[in-house]
């Protein structure tokens, strides 16, 4: 998963990127990059290791020079997370010089290794697939050049033919120098794309496109919408906007992670509030567990702090029973969810969670967590309220059970690191050592999610319910993620 952003000004946007990437540094924490463009077409890039606040200095800063900028943070689920090379955005140089980030995951790129290299007579450096897109794009942005200038009919035929080419999700935004900035959607719109705008002080416009609509909201832009499935937006370097529907076909089916965990609360996606969803997460969570778990087991809810708390809230709320916080949060310490490596993981848990022992001494409790994926988080968790004195431990996670790899940009990529995989309820119960454990409905959650927008009508849930909806997605192909990863 990675957080994007670009913006086209009237004056430097080196440091509204930056505060826009401090605000999407939940979305990735390995790496981030941002990419600055005169309008001469000079491109300027500063790349590196770690989370936001420790990558730029103030000479990095002073020479991203230009009106118009992209920038982007990650972690992996392509490449290798600890190589700097792998860090985005990544630059070609023709035709014109090209500069893209890129949120998602794509799913063909063995076929399109192969035909940039013998067809397209392009190289590669990296085993990223942002590489392989940018690489893709500027193919076909120099298949459709009928002459010096570049059009914006001919920038979304090149994209068109992207799509064609390109399987899996993609968010992205590039930078064509001495053009402007161009932002496009795969598809079936799985990853989030929002596009802003403000007045100018010379009397025209400024644009925006990040993932969450909170990026536009603390810029002081106003929201026009999300870009839609399949949809270019390109901005020329005068600030003008051309939009056009490049796929055929398109159909939005976001994915519904992003409201279960990936995105903040104060966001809002495809019209749909994400707190407000994980709002009606917990109520449909609260039926469940009251189905299944005796009263007299539950004293008090406890969150598991940060993107649990609104769907514990009305857990409680609706069980008729207390609110308590029990965990207190270390916050410099990075989302266990996307720290690469078990070890890792298994380390950083104690190091970000402090169970309180006043709140938990003989008590029933309830713990609510926004999913249960490894199991090594929530294993550990267990056995700290344990250790703080809790009498019994119930255990409800507000997402169903994720039995399938998530292939379109969540790392999840291996079946047998998932907890639930080949795993009744009961056994996942043992194996963290819960003495009650609730996970929401398959249609809860999606009915969860869709009740805040009329305009959705499906979602992409293929991590519980294995429906891959770009219908591209083989075993063969899941067999080969998961070799790799072990080779």
């Amino acid at each position: 998963m990675c957080g994007i952003v670009g913006m086209a000004g009237s004056g430097p946007v080196n440091q509204e990127i930056y505060d826009s990437l401090l605000l999407l540094q939940h979305r990735g924490q390995d790496s981030t990059g941002i990419a600055t463009a005169e309008p001469n077409g000079v491109f300027h890039l500063h790349k590196a290791r770690g989370q936001v606040r420790e990558a730029y200095r103030t000479r990095d800063m002073r020479a991203l020079l230009g009106n118009i900028g992209l920038g982007h943070v990650r972690y992996a689920t392509q490449g290798t997370a600890s190589k700097e090379e792998e860090a985005q955005p990544f630059y070609v140089n023709a035709p014109y010089g090209i500069v893209l980030v890129h949120n998602g995951n794509l799913t063909n790129t063995r076929e399109l290794t192969d035909e940039l290299f013998h067809r397209d007579r392009r190289h590669l450096n990296t085993s990223s697939d942002t590489e392989l897109l940018v690489n893709v794009l500027g193919g076909e942005l120099q298949a459709s050049i009928a002459g010096l200038d570049l059009s914006p009919d001919q920038v979304f035929e090149a994209v068109a033919r992207v799509h064609e080419r390109v399987e899996g999700s993609y968010a992205a935004i590039a930078l064509i120098a001495g053009y402007g900035l161009l932002a496009f959607r795969d598809p079936f719109g799985i990853r989030p794309l929002i596009l802003g705008t403000r007045p100018s002080a010379e009397g025209g416009y400024e644009w925006i496109v990040a993932s969450e609509s909170l990026v536009l909201e603390n810029g002081g832009f106003e929201i026009v919408r999300d870009v839609e499935p399949g949809e270019a937006v390109y901005i020329t370097l005068d600030g003008k906007l051309h939009t056009h529907h490049c796929a055929r076909e398109p159909k939005l089916i976001p994915c519904s992670f992003e409201y279960v965990y990936l995105a903040r609360p104060d966001s809002e996606m495809n019209g749909i509030s994400v707190y407000e969803a994980r709002l009606r997460m917990g109520d449909r969570l609260a039926d469940t567990i009251a189905k299944y778990t005796p009263r007299e087991m539950i004293d008090v809810v406890m969150p598991i702090p940060d993107s649990s708390r609104p769907a514990a809230m009305q857990v409680a709320r609706k069980l008729g029973v207390e609110y308590r916080e029990g965990f207190y949060k270390n916050r410099y310490v990075g989302r266990t969810f996307i720290m690469p490596g078990q070890a890792v993981r298994k380390k950083s848990v104690r190091q970000k969670l402090n169970a309180m022992s006043s709140e938990f001494k003989g008590k029933n409790v309830l713990l609510i967590d926004d999913s249960i994926v490894r199991g090594t988080t929530s294993k550990q968790i267990i056995q700290m309220a344990r250790d703080a004195g809790a009498k019994s431990v119930t255990f409800a996670s507000a997402a169903p059970p994720v039995r399938y790899p998530h292939v379109y940009g969540i790392n999840m990529p291996s079946r047998h690191e998932l907890v639930a995989h080949g795993r009744t309820i009961p056994e996942i119960a043992a194996e963290l050592g819960a003495d009650y454990l609730v996970y929401q409905e398959v249609d809860d959650l999606k009915a969860a999610i869709l009740d805040g927008s009329p305009d959705v009508e499906d979602l992409d849930m293929s991590c519980f319910d294995g429906r891959y909806v770009t219908g591209t997605v083989s075993d063969e192909y899941l067999d080969w993620v998961e070799s790799t990863l072990t080779s």
